[in-house]
């Protein structure tokens, strides 16, 4: 196959180039996507046949990036790629999100999309590339999809939007939002941003689109080149329509009964759901029961969705009774957990999320070297889901890609109303005690009401709300519900999870089921989250009104300052030893970062008297020193014309011999100094050239009576002076006496004066 090209030309100039047939041809699809230095390559492989008894679409999508992309070595020992980090699991979800509702219903094959980035400069974002890469591949494969579909990255920046911003450029921007849509729907929205309105949301979404269209019609230009338009013949279901039929006809009023009940209890509609699909199975012949069982199953699930959509579009019932816009009962407390540094319990309904808040130091900040983000996390969020919340039987094997996904949602909803210069890192752990819905919505309302509760001062409380959406296309019904259920998100055509403020949005997260979905019904359905927020933030605040005057007595006290860039490494030290010695000798905990161009430190204790010592021993070190001043010193070393004093941490200054008293000493040895004494002394003069520091002790002392200072005739000339001491020229006849020892030359080199 000669390789075939399509390049597509955003507003600004830059060029997406997409290749195939080129790289990676025995894959049933591969692409080459290039942006400047950016590169991904998206293959696609799908099975001929469905596994046995398959009737769901078992798709996967791997998301990965070589360090070598970016000129670098993975860290650690091995040297090599491991498991995939959070952020590739997190780009390979939002292409997953796009790309499932669009296969067929009825193709059951295993089929595995893998995104690779092979080259990047770090200037523009390979993730808001990825869809596009992975729906290209499919578009040149036979694979049957109904797309194709392209993701884009909308960012606002200083008031205008931007697709696809560079890194830099995002640094700037006040919302950024994931959109991924066919050439015609909106299929999947994620994004946080500062407080935004309803409406400047919605815009956001429409320039996302005009972009995707452009992308989508490169694509299936790009397919026709390849002569892919054809795709796989396919059977992977056997249908008895006869029994579809008669299995509708028998179970549809009664699934319309229970969904009628209005019962808040979930297990027992799983019960009543249940056992009219096993009463069908009872009643049929023994001989073709077992044959005929997986049909059934699969009928009566038609029917039950079905039956439950009728019931909330035709009588606005909804499977637990409530109103399209009602909100489950919730109960709040905090402080429920003594052990951490907040805590809180939150209740919707049947979700329940514990969430907890841990106070720590810069130690504690989390590292983050991924290939294109590398630095230190200060806010943390971790979501966890126990089989148990949902009454299921089986253990609980380390963290899955949903968890990840939903516990991002949230740090991304909570971020941004996080104090700015917060001393301390922070870490909140949701455990979902219970999930019938919107476990991620509750965890957003359990986190800030145990941020709140650890003293935390928040810019302003968060709530979030899932909305969901039942659809009819052939009578235009459609009904917008507040607050979904799982099995309404299940059965439903939308899941739509906003979270805010009381001024406006910080995070959403969408994905759409059906077609056609107008901007009209998005709109309600913001505005009816927004009023179902307002609802749920009056019980945040009615529960705990605001921040905790203080912190709770076992959080780790901690103060901060700066100092001059220049003097970090006086307070480290050679080797750290400074800093290893003020914690030791304190008992708190230092930690110095340079940031902005400044020294920033940490200084954090159990208690105030380790704090205060620690800082006295930092500022003594990072103060200046001042000319007059009088400082309380050591003797660190005695030499022929003097001493050198350290008089600050780190700060030497020669005390002359002249200077040690008024009377004249002919040498060291009866000034009695020794090294180690303590001596006070003040510091008569800073030389402005050097930097050099001259000490007195005689200064301090008081003048004798009838004291004449000593005249220093010119260099060169014979002179007796009133003291008797006589200074005889220099003549320098080649037979100067080398200097004595290493420390004799340093200390000349370092402070000479003769």
């Amino acid at each position: 196959m000669t390789p075939i090209k399509k390049t597509i030309t955003l507003k600004d100039g830059r060029q997406i180039t997409l290749e195939t047939g080129k790289l990676a041809k025995q894959a049933d699809g591969a692409v080459e996507l290039r942006m400047g230095n950016t590169m991904l390559l998206a293959t696609v492989v799908s099975a001929k046949e469905a596994g046995e008894g398959v009737d769901f679409m078992p798709l996967q999508v791997e998301y990965k990036e070589k360090f070598s992309a970016a000129g670098r070595f993975p860290g650690g020992f091995v040297k090599r790629e491991g498991r995939a980090s959070d952020y590739e699991i997190l780009t390979a979800r939002l292409v997953d999100r796009v790309l499932r509702p669009l296969f067929p219903d009825n193709y059951h094959a295993d089929t595995f999309v893998n995104i690779t980035l092979y080259s990047s400069d770090g200037v523009d974002m390979p993730d808001a590339l990825a869809g596009l890469a992975a729906s290209a591949a499919l578009a040149v494969s036979d694979i049957p999809f109904n797309g194709p579909i392209s993701e884009v990255r909308v960012a606002r920046i200083d008031g205008e939007f931007v697709i696809d911003p560079t890194f830099e450029q995002l640094e700037k921007a006040d919302m950024e939002l994931m959109v991924g849509a066919t050439y015609d729907n909106i299929m999947m929205v994620e994004g946080e941003m500062n407080e935004v309105s309803e409406a400047t949301l919605l815009e956001a979404l429409k320039v996302a689109h005009e972009a995707i269209k452009e992308q989508c019609v490169a694509q299936l230009e790009l397919a026709k080149e390849a002569n892919a338009e054809t795709k796989r013949e396919y059977n992977h279901e056997v249908n008895d329509e006869e029994l579809r039929a008669d299995v509708k006809a028998k179970t549809y009023d009664k699934a319309y009964a229970v969904a009628k009940a209005g019962c808040a209890d979930k297990h027992w509609r799983a019960e009543q759901f249940a056992k009219i699909c096993d009463e069908y199975i009872e009643s049929l012949p023994e001989e073709v029961r077992e044959e005929k069982t997986p049909l059934v199953k699969r009928y009566y699930h038609d029917v039950e969705k079905e039956a439950v959509r009728r019931c909330i579009l035709d009588e606005g019932i909804r499977l637990d009774g409530r109103k399209t816009t009602q909100i489950r009962p919730i109960w709040a407390e905090v402080d429920y957990i003594p052990g951490p540094h907040g805590s809180a319990v939150f209740t919707r309904g049947e979700t329940q999320s514990l969430s907890t808040v841990t106070l720590g130091t810069k130690l504690d900040e989390k590292i983050v070297d991924d290939v294109l983000n590398q630095g230190h996390e200060r806010f943390l969020l971790h979501y966890n889901f126990p089989p148990f919340s949902t009454g299921e039987a089986k253990a609980q094997r380390g963290v899955g890609r949903r968890e990840i996904g939903h516990g991002n949602l949230a740090h991304r909803a909570l971020k941004r109303m996080f104090p700015d210069d917060f001393p301390y890192v922070c870490r909140i752990v949701s455990d979902i005690l219970e999930s019938n819905g919107s476990s991620s919505m509750a965890t957003v309302c359990a986190g800030t009401l145990a941020l709140l509760d650890a003293g935390v001062k928040m810019k302003k409380p968060v709530s979030g709300i899932a909305m969901g959406l039942i659809t009819d296309t052939e009578s235009d019904k459609y009904a917008v519900l507040s607050d979904i259920l799982g099995d309404e998100d299940h059965l439903g055509d939308m899941d739509f999870k906003v979270t805010g403020t009381r001024d406006g949005i910080t995070a959403t997260q969408m994905d759409i089921k059906c077609d056609g979905l107008s901007y009209e019904i998005l709109e309600r359905a913001l505005n009816q989250a927004r009023d179902g927020r307002m609802h749920i933030l009056d019980i945040i605040e009615s529960t705990i009104p605001a921040p905790r005057e203080d912190y709770k007595p076992h959080v780790p006290r901690i103060v901060t300052m700066t100092i001059p860039k220049e003097l970090i490494g006086a307070v480290i030290g050679p080797g750290g030893k400074v800093i290893q010695g003020i914690q030791e000798e304190s008992g708190a905990t230092v930690s110095i970062d340079e940031i902005d161009n400044t020294g920033y430190i940490e200084v954090a204790a159990a208690n105030k008297e380790s704090i205060d010592k620690a800082l006295n021993m930092i500022k003594a070190i990072v103060q200046l020193p001042e000319e007059g001043q009088v400082y309380n010193g050591v003797v660190r070393s005695i030499l022929d014309f003097g001493a050198f004093v350290e008089f600050m941490p780190g700060r030497d200054g020669l005390l002359h011999i002249s200077e040690i008293s008024w009377e004249r000493l002919p040498d060291m040895a009866s000034s009695g100094l020794k090294e180690g004494d303590e001596v006070q002394v003040k510091l008569i003069e800073i030389d402005k050239k050097t930097g050099k520091f001259r000490l007195s002790m005689r200064a301090l002392q008081p003048k004798p009576e009838g004291y004449v200072e000593p005249q220093r005739a010119p260099r060169g000339e014979r002179r007796n002076n009133p003291n008797g001491n006589e200074r005889r020229p220099y003549r320098d006849n080649g037979n100067r006496p080398q200097r004595r020892d290493n420390n004799h030359r340093q200390h000349r080199e370092n402070n000479s004066e003769e």
